[in-house]
Protein backbone atom coordinates (compact mmCIF):
# COMPACT_ATOMS: atom_id res chain seq x y z
CA UNK A 1 0.00 0.00 0.00
CA UNK A 2 1.13 3.34 -0.80
CA UNK A 3 2.31 6.29 1.96
CA UNK A 4 -0.39 8.19 2.76
CA UNK A 5 -0.95 11.48 0.33
CA UNK A 6 0.85 14.87 1.98
CA UNK A 7 -1.43 17.02 -0.53
CA UNK A 8 -4.75 16.74 -1.39
CA UNK A 9 -5.08 14.58 -4.80
CA UNK A 10 -6.67 16.30 -7.61
CA UNK A 11 -7.33 14.39 -11.03
CA UNK A 12 -6.83 10.54 -11.90
CA UNK A 13 -2.97 10.43 -12.31
CA UNK A 14 -3.05 11.76 -8.64
CA UNK A 15 -5.34 8.82 -7.58
CA UNK A 16 -3.09 6.40 -9.29
CA UNK A 17 0.25 7.43 -7.76
CA UNK A 18 -1.89 7.40 -4.38
CA UNK A 19 -2.42 3.81 -5.39
CA UNK A 20 -6.93 4.41 -4.89
CA UNK A 21 -6.97 3.84 -8.47
CA UNK A 22 -5.43 1.52 -11.36
CA UNK A 23 -3.31 2.32 -14.06
CA UNK A 24 -5.97 0.46 -16.48
CA UNK A 25 -8.82 2.99 -15.32
CA UNK A 26 -6.84 6.10 -15.27
CA UNK A 27 -8.26 7.23 -18.97
CA UNK A 28 -12.00 6.38 -17.87
CA UNK A 29 -11.57 8.72 -14.60
CA UNK A 30 -10.19 11.43 -16.59
CA UNK A 31 -13.68 11.51 -18.39
CA UNK A 32 -14.81 11.88 -15.06
CA UNK A 33 -12.54 14.39 -13.99
CA UNK A 34 -13.01 16.43 -16.71
CA UNK A 35 -16.81 16.93 -15.78
CA UNK A 36 -17.03 16.75 -12.45
CA UNK A 37 -14.42 17.89 -10.09
CA UNK A 38 -11.99 15.78 -8.18
CA UNK A 39 -10.46 16.41 -4.93
CA UNK A 40 -9.12 14.53 -1.84
CA UNK A 41 -7.89 15.56 1.65
CA UNK A 42 -4.82 13.76 2.89
CA UNK A 43 -7.54 12.41 5.30
CA UNK A 44 -10.12 11.11 3.51
CA UNK A 45 -7.19 9.30 0.99
CA UNK A 46 -6.07 8.06 3.84
CA UNK A 47 -9.00 6.67 5.14
CA UNK A 48 -9.85 5.40 1.59
CA UNK A 49 -6.94 3.47 0.80
CA UNK A 50 -7.78 1.45 3.67
CA UNK A 51 -10.47 0.61 2.86
CA UNK A 52 -10.16 -0.40 -1.20
CA UNK A 53 -12.94 0.19 -3.54
CA UNK A 54 -16.19 -1.08 -1.57
CA UNK A 55 -15.48 1.15 1.90
CA UNK A 56 -17.56 3.67 2.35
CA UNK A 57 -15.06 6.57 2.44
CA UNK A 58 -13.81 5.57 -0.93
CA UNK A 59 -17.04 5.63 -2.53
CA UNK A 60 -18.02 8.78 -1.45
CA UNK A 61 -14.86 10.43 -2.98
CA UNK A 62 -12.88 8.69 -5.72
CA UNK A 63 -14.64 9.08 -8.70
CA UNK A 64 -16.39 6.33 -10.66
CA UNK A 65 -16.69 5.59 -14.65
CA UNK A 66 -20.79 5.47 -14.09
CA UNK A 67 -21.17 9.35 -13.18
CA UNK A 68 -20.76 10.17 -16.86
CA UNK A 69 -24.26 7.35 -17.03
CA UNK A 70 -27.02 9.84 -17.20
CA UNK A 71 -30.14 8.23 -15.54
CA UNK A 72 -33.98 9.24 -16.67
CA UNK A 73 -35.27 12.07 -14.47
CA UNK A 74 -31.33 13.25 -13.03
CA UNK A 75 -31.24 17.10 -13.34
CA UNK A 76 -28.41 19.22 -13.51
CA UNK A 77 -30.17 21.64 -11.39
CA UNK A 78 -32.12 19.24 -9.64
CA UNK A 79 -33.43 21.85 -6.35
CA UNK A 80 -33.87 24.48 -8.43
CA UNK A 81 -31.12 27.33 -7.22
CA UNK A 82 -31.32 28.81 -10.46
CA UNK A 83 -34.70 29.24 -10.46
CA UNK A 84 -34.70 30.84 -7.19
CA UNK A 85 -31.65 32.88 -7.41
CA UNK A 86 -32.72 36.74 -7.73
CA UNK A 87 -29.00 37.74 -7.60
CA UNK A 88 -26.09 36.18 -8.40
CA UNK A 89 -25.01 33.80 -5.35
CA UNK A 90 -28.01 34.12 -3.58
CA UNK A 91 -30.94 31.74 -3.52
CA UNK A 92 -34.17 32.55 -1.97
CA UNK A 93 -36.37 29.23 -1.91
CA UNK A 94 -38.56 30.18 1.47
CA UNK A 95 -40.02 33.43 2.18
CA UNK A 96 -37.73 33.66 5.80
CA UNK A 97 -34.50 32.22 4.67
CA UNK A 98 -31.97 32.66 2.20
CA UNK A 99 -28.90 30.82 1.04
CA UNK A 100 -25.80 32.54 0.02
CA UNK A 101 -23.11 30.71 -2.19
CA UNK A 102 -19.86 32.74 -1.52
CA UNK A 103 -17.33 30.40 -3.08
CA UNK A 104 -18.08 27.08 -5.25
CA UNK A 105 -14.72 25.68 -4.05
CA UNK A 106 -14.71 22.80 -1.36
CA UNK A 107 -11.78 20.66 -0.10
CA UNK A 108 -13.12 17.75 -1.11
CA UNK A 109 -15.77 16.70 -3.58
CA UNK A 110 -18.69 14.46 -2.91
CA UNK A 111 -19.33 12.22 -6.20
CA UNK A 112 -22.99 12.08 -5.41
CA UNK A 113 -23.15 16.28 -5.08
CA UNK A 114 -26.58 17.71 -6.18
CA UNK A 115 -24.37 21.17 -7.29
CA UNK A 116 -22.19 18.88 -8.97
CA UNK A 117 -22.53 20.90 -12.16
CA UNK A 118 -21.46 24.16 -10.61
CA UNK A 119 -19.03 23.00 -7.75
CA UNK A 120 -15.04 23.20 -8.26
CA UNK A 121 -12.01 24.78 -8.57
CA UNK A 122 -12.64 26.69 -11.64
CA UNK A 123 -16.32 27.76 -9.84
CA UNK A 124 -16.61 31.78 -9.10
CA UNK A 125 -16.49 33.14 -6.02
CA UNK A 126 -18.62 36.26 -5.49
CA UNK A 127 -16.76 39.39 -5.61
CA UNK A 128 -17.03 42.54 -3.13
CA UNK A 129 -19.47 44.25 -5.59
CA UNK A 130 -21.84 40.94 -5.87
CA UNK A 131 -21.65 40.12 -2.13
CA UNK A 132 -22.74 43.92 -1.47
CA UNK A 133 -25.57 42.90 -3.81
CA UNK A 134 -26.74 40.11 -2.06
CA UNK A 135 -26.54 41.87 1.52
CA UNK A 136 -28.37 44.86 -0.17
CA UNK A 137 -31.04 42.13 -1.04
CA UNK A 138 -31.58 40.97 2.09
CA UNK A 139 -31.17 44.56 4.15
CA UNK A 140 -34.51 45.39 1.73
CA UNK A 141 -36.35 42.05 3.04
CA UNK A 142 -37.20 42.12 6.51
CA UNK A 143 -39.23 39.33 6.12
CA UNK A 144 -35.91 37.01 5.72
CA UNK A 145 -34.82 35.55 9.31
CA UNK A 146 -32.34 33.64 8.34
CA UNK A 147 -28.95 33.20 6.13
CA UNK A 148 -27.48 30.06 5.43
CA UNK A 149 -24.09 30.25 4.12
CA UNK A 150 -23.12 27.16 1.90
CA UNK A 151 -22.02 26.62 -1.61
CA UNK A 152 -19.24 25.16 -1.83
CA UNK A 153 -17.93 24.93 1.39
CA UNK A 154 -17.62 28.46 2.77
CA UNK A 155 -15.14 27.25 5.88
CA UNK A 156 -12.46 26.69 3.06
CA UNK A 157 -12.45 30.85 2.56
CA UNK A 158 -9.80 32.27 4.95
CA UNK A 159 -10.82 33.59 8.23
CA UNK A 160 -10.63 37.29 7.28
CA UNK A 161 -12.82 36.89 4.60
CA UNK A 162 -15.16 34.58 6.40
CA UNK A 163 -15.42 37.12 9.19
CA UNK A 164 -16.20 39.96 6.79
CA UNK A 165 -18.94 38.21 5.72
CA UNK A 166 -20.44 36.75 9.03
CA UNK A 167 -20.13 40.36 10.29
CA UNK A 168 -21.71 42.40 7.27
CA UNK A 169 -24.86 39.27 7.88
CA UNK A 170 -24.48 40.13 11.36
CA UNK A 171 -25.32 43.78 11.20
CA UNK A 172 -28.48 43.53 9.33
CA UNK A 173 -30.81 43.69 11.95
CA UNK A 174 -33.62 41.77 10.65
CA UNK A 175 -31.83 38.45 10.66
CA UNK A 176 -31.89 36.57 13.62
CA UNK A 177 -30.03 33.12 12.87
CA UNK A 178 -26.80 32.21 10.70
CA UNK A 179 -25.93 29.14 9.40
CA UNK A 180 -22.70 27.54 7.88
CA UNK A 181 -23.20 24.41 6.16
CA UNK A 182 -19.77 22.42 5.73
CA UNK A 183 -17.60 19.13 5.58
CA UNK A 184 -14.72 21.10 6.93
CA UNK A 185 -14.18 19.99 10.35
CA UNK A 186 -14.19 16.46 9.24
CA UNK A 187 -12.32 16.01 6.02
CA UNK A 188 -9.93 18.76 6.50
CA UNK A 189 -9.67 19.45 10.61
CA UNK A 190 -6.62 21.56 10.06
CA UNK A 191 -8.15 24.50 8.61
CA UNK A 192 -10.39 24.65 11.65
CA UNK A 193 -7.88 27.06 13.32
CA UNK A 194 -8.32 29.30 16.73
CA UNK A 195 -8.39 32.57 13.71
CA UNK A 196 -11.51 30.36 12.20
CA UNK A 197 -13.08 29.41 15.07
CA UNK A 198 -12.72 33.42 15.97
CA UNK A 199 -13.95 34.12 12.72
CA UNK A 200 -17.17 32.60 13.51
CA UNK A 201 -17.89 34.85 16.44
CA UNK A 202 -21.32 36.64 16.16
CA UNK A 203 -23.78 38.33 17.83
CA UNK A 204 -26.82 36.34 15.81
CA UNK A 205 -27.22 33.09 16.61
CA UNK A 206 -24.83 30.58 14.44
CA UNK A 207 -25.09 27.37 13.60
CA UNK A 208 -22.29 24.90 12.22
CA UNK A 209 -24.06 22.29 9.72
CA UNK A 210 -21.31 19.13 9.69
CA UNK A 211 -22.18 16.94 6.74
CA UNK A 212 -21.08 13.28 7.02
CA UNK A 213 -22.45 10.02 5.95
CA UNK A 214 -20.69 7.59 7.75
CA UNK A 215 -19.01 7.07 10.80
CA UNK A 216 -15.66 6.29 9.87
CA UNK A 217 -14.88 9.93 8.89
CA UNK A 218 -14.92 11.14 12.43
CA UNK A 219 -11.10 10.53 12.96
CA UNK A 220 -9.13 11.72 16.24
CA UNK A 221 -8.24 14.89 14.57
CA UNK A 222 -11.92 15.45 12.85
CA UNK A 223 -13.53 14.94 16.59
CA UNK A 224 -10.79 17.52 18.09
CA UNK A 225 -11.93 19.78 14.98
CA UNK A 226 -15.73 20.00 16.24
CA UNK A 227 -14.67 20.29 19.65
CA UNK A 228 -13.20 23.16 18.92
CA UNK A 229 -16.43 24.61 17.68
CA UNK A 230 -18.23 23.35 20.13
CA UNK A 231 -15.91 24.67 22.52
CA UNK A 232 -16.60 28.20 21.29
CA UNK A 233 -19.99 27.84 22.21
CA UNK A 234 -21.23 27.36 18.94
CA UNK A 235 -24.19 24.23 18.32
CA UNK A 236 -23.62 21.68 15.79
CA UNK A 237 -26.00 20.28 13.87
CA UNK A 238 -25.74 17.24 11.40
CA UNK A 239 -26.65 17.07 7.73
CA UNK A 240 -26.26 13.41 6.07
CA UNK A 241 -27.37 11.85 3.12
CA UNK A 242 -28.66 8.78 2.48
CA UNK A 243 -26.49 6.67 0.24
CA UNK A 244 -26.02 3.02 -1.21
CA UNK A 245 -23.10 0.98 -0.59
CA UNK A 246 -22.44 3.95 2.29
CA UNK A 247 -24.88 3.93 4.88
CA UNK A 248 -27.98 2.24 3.82
CA UNK A 249 -28.11 -0.20 6.52
CA UNK A 250 -29.73 0.49 9.98
CA UNK A 251 -26.66 -0.53 12.05
CA UNK A 252 -24.55 1.99 10.15
CA UNK A 253 -27.07 4.77 10.25
CA UNK A 254 -27.19 4.16 14.02
CA UNK A 255 -23.25 4.22 14.61
CA UNK A 256 -23.47 7.41 12.57
CA UNK A 257 -26.28 9.06 14.85
CA UNK A 258 -24.41 8.02 18.06
CA UNK A 259 -20.55 9.42 16.59
CA UNK A 260 -22.50 12.60 15.67
CA UNK A 261 -24.33 12.99 19.67
CA UNK A 262 -20.89 11.68 20.57
CA UNK A 263 -19.30 15.15 18.87
CA UNK A 264 -21.99 17.02 20.39
CA UNK A 265 -23.71 17.72 16.96
CA UNK A 266 -27.18 16.98 17.37
CA UNK A 267 -28.71 14.62 14.35
CA UNK A 268 -30.85 17.29 11.95
CA UNK A 269 -31.50 15.98 8.47
CA UNK A 270 -31.14 12.83 6.92
CA UNK A 271 -31.68 13.79 3.26
CA UNK A 272 -32.68 11.57 0.02
CA UNK A 273 -30.47 11.90 -2.60
CA UNK A 274 -30.97 14.24 -5.35
CA UNK A 275 -31.34 13.16 -8.53
CA UNK A 276 -28.29 14.66 -9.95
CA UNK A 277 -26.72 13.57 -12.85
CA UNK A 278 -24.63 10.38 -13.06
CA UNK A 279 -25.80 9.33 -9.39
CA UNK A 280 -28.15 6.59 -9.63
CA UNK A 281 -25.91 3.87 -8.51
CA UNK A 282 -26.28 5.79 -4.89
CA UNK A 283 -29.48 6.00 -4.99
CA UNK A 284 -31.99 4.22 -2.42
CA UNK A 285 -35.51 3.71 -2.88
CA UNK A 286 -37.71 6.10 -0.93
CA UNK A 287 -39.77 3.11 0.49
CA UNK A 288 -36.11 1.84 1.78
CA UNK A 289 -35.02 4.76 3.41
CA UNK A 290 -38.49 4.65 5.28
CA UNK A 291 -37.66 1.35 6.43
CA UNK A 292 -34.44 2.04 7.49
CA UNK A 293 -35.99 5.24 9.40
CA UNK A 294 -38.84 3.02 10.87
CA UNK A 295 -35.58 0.39 12.14
CA UNK A 296 -33.51 3.46 13.72
CA UNK A 297 -36.53 4.87 15.92
CA UNK A 298 -36.39 1.08 17.67
CA UNK A 299 -32.63 1.58 17.84
CA UNK A 300 -31.53 5.10 19.35
CA UNK A 301 -33.01 7.72 21.55
CA UNK A 302 -35.10 10.81 20.06
CA UNK A 303 -32.15 13.26 20.64
CA UNK A 304 -30.33 10.81 17.74
CA UNK A 305 -32.70 10.95 15.28
CA UNK A 306 -32.41 12.80 12.19
CA UNK A 307 -35.52 14.09 9.79
CA UNK A 308 -36.08 12.33 6.86
CA UNK A 309 -36.32 14.85 4.03
CA UNK A 310 -37.30 15.00 -0.03
CA UNK A 311 -35.91 18.37 -1.46
CA UNK A 312 -38.65 18.17 -4.52
CA UNK A 313 -37.24 18.64 -7.44
CA UNK A 314 -37.42 21.93 -9.43
CA UNK A 315 -37.21 23.95 -6.22
CA UNK A 316 -40.49 23.56 -4.83
CA UNK A 317 -39.37 23.03 -1.33
CA UNK A 318 -37.94 20.20 1.54
CA UNK A 319 -40.56 18.36 2.50
CA UNK A 320 -40.32 15.10 5.95
CA UNK A 321 -41.13 11.36 4.39
CA UNK A 322 -40.57 9.42 7.10
CA UNK A 323 -42.93 6.45 8.29
CA UNK A 324 -46.32 6.99 9.23
CA UNK A 325 -46.87 5.33 12.77
CA UNK A 326 -50.19 6.37 12.87
CA UNK A 327 -52.93 3.77 11.09
CA UNK A 328 -56.28 3.33 10.68
CA UNK A 329 -56.04 0.19 12.90
CA UNK A 330 -54.05 2.04 15.64
CA UNK A 331 -50.19 2.71 16.23
CA UNK A 332 -47.44 0.75 14.80
CA UNK A 333 -44.17 0.70 17.31
CA UNK A 334 -40.68 0.72 16.30
CA UNK A 335 -40.88 -3.45 16.45
CA UNK A 336 -43.75 -3.77 13.88
CA UNK A 337 -46.44 -4.32 16.49
CA UNK A 338 -49.73 -2.61 16.06
CA UNK A 339 -51.68 -1.12 19.81
CA UNK A 340 -54.84 0.48 19.67
CA UNK A 341 -55.10 4.25 19.90
CA UNK A 342 -54.80 5.85 23.34
CA UNK A 343 -57.88 7.52 24.55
Amino acid sequence: MSAPPLATLRGAGDLVAAGLAPAAERDALDAVARRYAVALTPEMAALAAAEGPDGPVFRQFVPDARELVAAPGELGDPIGDAAHSPVKGLVHRYPDRVLLKPTHACPVYCRFCFRREMVGPGGEALDGGELEAAFAYIRARPEIREAILSGGDPLVLSPRRLAGILGALDAIEHLQVLRIHSRVPLVDPARVTPALVEALSTRKALFVVLHANHPREFTDAGRAACARIVGAGIPMLSQSVLLRGVNDDAATLEALMRAFLAARIKPYYLHQLDPAPGTSHFRVPLAEGQALMRALRGRVSGLAQPTYVVDIPGGHGKVPVGPSWLEEEGLRDPSGGLHPLPG
